[in-house]
């Protein structure tokens, strides 16, 4: 299993011959380098997304038409977007799960908020949320935009992630040092990635509160479009 950071809150995860794009903001995105952009995102079999702001979903549409590929996510939005945009989707919703061909994805919560713009102003998309995400005998837990929640103590002692992709950059969502904290009391990962920091000046731009609050923890800064094997 490989995983790439594409900068922001974007990854691309490679397992068996299943290629997730999750959450894959290309276009306006300071950290990936438009030539950087095809081999981000060639090989998809599929586009996961977390919640509507344009800083998860501004291409996955284009993306989806491009690669022919299904967008997974929350039902609504999935629906929406199938009688609207012609693009085929498989919407599901927070308990459910779902079967990507051996990967097994289940939606959880999230705290945040998910809109888009429109000509008419912001529309509501749907509702945020994160991953539960399965394979080859790991567990990801992909947390999405979100604060610290009550829930995490039970996705921690029902899902058991050993890996978690957690949104640390602060403003937007908790910071590097909630995230540890978070991390430490609801969840026994072997491994904790740091995502949604060091794209604008307005988010940390360093994960060391992050190493810090959780020794013994495999804590991986991501560099862009450099694989992780899992």
């Amino acid at each position: 299993m490989k995983l790439t950071w594409l900068g922001h809150s974007g990854f691309r995860l490679e397992t068996g011959d299943k290629v997730i794009l999750i959450d894959p903001w290309l276009s306006g995105n300071p950290v990936l380098p438009e030539e950087k952009h095809e081999a981000a995102t060639t090989g998809a079999t599929h586009i996961l997304l977390s919640h509507a702001h344009f800083d998860h979903s501004g291409d996955v549409l284009a993306l989806a038409r491009k690669s022919k590929v299904p967008l997974v996510g929350q039902f609504d939005l999935m629906s929406y977007w199938a009688e609207t945009e012609g693009v085929e989707t498989t919407g599901f919703n927070k308990g459910g799960t779902v079967d990507l061909g051996g990967v097994k994805i289940t939606m959880t919560n999230a705290v945040h908020s998910s809109t888009y713009s429109t000509a008419n102003g912001p529309r509501t998309g749907g509702s945020e949320a994160g991953y539960i995400i399965r394979a080859e005998g790991r567990t990801i837990y992909f947390s999405g935009d979100t604060d610290i929640m009550a829930d995490m103590a039970w996705f921690g002692e029902y899902y058991r992630p050993d890996i978690g992709i957690l949104c640390a950059g602060g403003h937007f969502t908790m910071d590097m040092k909630a995230a540890a904290w978070a991390a430490k009391k609801y969840f026994d990962f072997k491994t904790v990635i740091p995502c949604h920091y060091k794209t604008f000046p307005i988010l940390e731009q360093s994960a060391q509160a992050l190493v810090d609050g959780l020794p013994g923890v495999d804590v991986i800064e991501p560099e862009v479009m450099v694989a992780i094997d899992l």
